[in-house]
């Protein structure tokens, strides 16, 4: 019995091969898996010697053979290629072991080049794999070091031979294998090099491993479960660092906090209740602005998800500590903030990547039998953008605020209004059916502080009933797409009520 071998992951490999080779198996084998199953007094064929040709292009041509493929594809109830092989002296290969190249730990690590990640695109191990599992009724196909065990058991016990149904079981595993694998090269060429030279491919293919089951989806009654992402999993440098295991709910807002955060480049905290803000701010540093996000809405703050775009410090986590949190995203944590934080024993403490090439440059979201892909909505408006259109000019702070609004806004559920006013959100109006109960909500929340601070709106006014508002309420400035048929009358009761407006020519749906 004929086994090639020729392996990159080599957990369990010496003590199965040994068990082969006592049960009178020929081993064939490859490069550093021959020079270990050697060193370790395995006598080994070398590949080279059944190709008649050495290995060659720095290893890239080495098992892609007639002699090998030949060996593993011909049919053994098939006169005319038994007949072949003999004729050309092929010899019959019964087994091969073999796993793959390590393509997805390779683009995991840090700085990894697109020409090393190529040159770890494994071509024979891939070929001899599908090659054996197509012949599966004469040849058995190993891809996984967990089945050693098992194989030798049912060989010893079988006079060297595999079941049927053992065989079969092998190549459909093979068959996965190799599709996953490709699936992870397909993923990281979107991701990393299609996406360079077109918007999206004609298949779009991603996959993900399960990393654990969760106690339960978005309900108690709803099972879950949280997969990685096989080819970009290094992306995010996601850790958890303390606290009880993260519920599906605390993904999502996690995943809330951390976009909206890294919005700015000033200290941020934002403060986060069921995907939406309820505070945010932006201060000199990282307690500051922590502390004035949390009193912007204190009663919502109770529960919430905290992200944080600075180190956190002491003087944070002792903030922090005051309140009921379920869970803080931020850059890394201080020694001493550590020390604060873990005395609490469920809150969740995790780390995240804040560098600019992190994030997904594509969304996708699964409906009926369909998966809508969009780019994800990476625009933002800076004060050189934005078009006064009324007589009355916003000043430079007012402009900050503006700004600082319009980046928050683009992150509530539509319909979505933010009041603002020296880097801090007063009021937050979401995910309501019309724009006139968002911008109600918005105000109410402001209070008395809405006087002289902006309002953001994602999308444009329809009616100029929330202008109406917001100068009873003493709005100073707003900052809206424009584009409604009745932008006139929006502007037109700006003026005459003394605020500044001015365009972005962006909306900022979120649904």
């Amino acid at each position: 019995m004929n086994v090639l071998i020729s392996v990159s992951d080599k957990r369990g490999l010496i003590p199965f091969v040994q068990s082969l080779q006592s049960m009178g198996c020929s081993i064939i084998s490859t490069g550093g898996t021959a020079s270990l199953l050697n060193d370790n007094g395995v006598s080994v064929t070398p590949i080279q010697d059944v190709t008649q040709f050495p290995e060659m292009l720095d290893g890239r041509v080495k098992t892609l053979h007639p002699n090998i493929h030949g060996g593993l594809l011909a049919r053994r109830d098939k006169p005319t290629h038994m007949q072949t092989c003999s004729d050309h002296g092929i010899q019959l290969i019964d087994m091969v072991v073999v796993n793959l190249y390590p393509f997805a730990e390779t683009v995991a690590r840090d700085g990894v080049s697109v020409n090393e990640a190529v040159e770890q695109i494994d071509i024979g191990g891939p070929s001899m794999i599908r090659s054996a599992a197509k012949n599966y009724a004469s040849v058995g196909i190993v891809v996984n070091p967990d089945r050693y065990d098992a194989i030798i058991k049912e060989m010893e016990s079988n006079d060297r031979q595999l079941s049927d149904s053992t065989r079969a079981n092998l190549a459909g595993e093979a068959f996965s294998h190799t599709a996953h694998y490709d699936s992870i090269i397909a993923s990281y060429f979107q991701s990393n090099i299609l996406s360079e030279t077109s918007d999206f491919s004609d298949r779009w293919v991603s996959v993900y491993e399960k990393q654990s089951e969760l106690r339960y989806g978005e309900n108690p009654h709803q099972s879950a479960a949280v997969y990685v992402d096989s080819a970009q999993q290094s992306r995010y440098k996601f850790q958890q660092l303390h606290g009880k295991e993260l519920s599906y709910n605390n993904y999502i807002d996690l995943d809330a906090a951390y976009e909206l955060v890294k919005e700015f480049q000033l200290p941020a905290a934002v403060v986060i209740k069921h995907t939406n803000p309820c505070g945010v701010a932006v201060a000199d540093n990282i307690s500051d602005a922590y502390s004035r996000a949390h009193d912007a809405d204190p009663v919502s703050a109770f529960g919430s998800i905290i992200g944080l775009n600075r180190a956190v410090d002491r003087y944070t986590a002792d903030s922090i500590s005051e309140t009921f949190v379920e869970a803080v995203i931020a850059p890394s944590f201080d020694e001493s903030a550590l020390d604060i934080l873990q005395k609490k024993k469920n809150i969740r403490l995790i780390t995240v990547a804040f560098n600019e090439s992190s994030g997904s440059s594509v969304i996708a979201r699964p409906v009926f039998d369909r998966l809508l892909l969009q780019e994800s909505n990476s625009e933002t408006i800076l004060q050189d953008r934005l078009e006064t259109v009324t007589t009355h000019r916003p000043s430079d702070i007012q402009l900050n605020d503006l700004e600082f609004a319009y980046a928050v806004v683009k992150h509530v559920k539509s319909n979505a209004i933010v009041v603002a006013k020296n880097g801090i959100v007063l009021g937050v109006g979401a995910g309501q059916m019309s724009r006139i109960k968002s911008v109600e909500i918005a105000l109410e929340k402001a209070g008395d502080s809405a006087k002289d601070a902006v309002l953001a709106s994602d999308a444009f006014f329809p009616f100029s009933d929330s202008v109406e508002l917001a100068s009873q309420s003493g709005i100073s400035a707003i900052v809206q797409p424009g584009g409604s048929k009745r932008d006139d009358e929006s502007i037109r009761l700006c003026d005459e009520k003394g605020i500044a407006m001015v365009f972005t020519g962006l909306r900022h749906f979120k649904h």
